[in-house]
């Protein structure tokens, strides 16, 4: 009996760090893309204007910027695509746990297991909160997300249009 109990903690705390493990690999995953953008934001904004010829031509930093967005939204969306199934399957998966300790309990009577159950219920609420605040903070990424680009493209054209500006001046 109390193998078994052992064994079922164990189950239950690899679980735990799994979970864990899954949302730390989520989170290095979003720091590595937001590192992304910025690496790509600065070398735009470091790249050397090219020489003005007499003919104003549409400004690098927009075609590269246009060219950039998509790719970037492109790699974004799987990445929140994923992460919101995952949110969707954890409660799946504590549920399917929960099922099978309630069976064991079925089989056992025992009152550490009622314990366990109890524990395991307060954790699922838990982790179901979690996930909540999880989703509304992922739903907030995405609308901030076209906010902020749109925030930066703004930016670096101020940024251009000054360059250009200054430019024009000393000639």
């Amino acid at each position: 009996m109390l193998l078994l109990h052992l064994l079922l903690l164990l189950l239950l705390l690899l679980l735990l760090l799994l979970l864990l493990l899954l949302l730390l690999l989520l989170l290095l995953l979003l720091l590595l893309l937001l590192l992304l953008l910025l690496v790509l934001l600065l070398l735009v904004l470091l790249l050397p204007p090219p020489p003005p010829p007499p003919p104003p031509p549409p400004p690098r930093l927009l075609l590269l910027l246009l060219l950039l967005l998509p790719l970037l939204l492109l790699l974004l969306l799987p990445l929140l695509l994923l992460l919101l199934l995952l949110l969707l399957l954890l409660p799946l998966l504590l549920l399917l746990l929960l099922l099978l300790l309630l069976l064991l309990l079925l089989l056992l009577l025992l009152p550490l297991l009622l314990l366990l159950l109890l524990l395991l219920l307060l954790l699922l609420l838990l982790l179901l909160l979690l996930q909540l605040l999880l989703l509304l903070l992922l739903l907030l990424l995405l609308l901030l997300l076209p906010l902020l680009l749109l925030l930066l493209l703004l930016l670096l054209l101020l940024l251009h249009h000054h360059h250009h500006h200054h430019h024009h001046h000393s000639q």
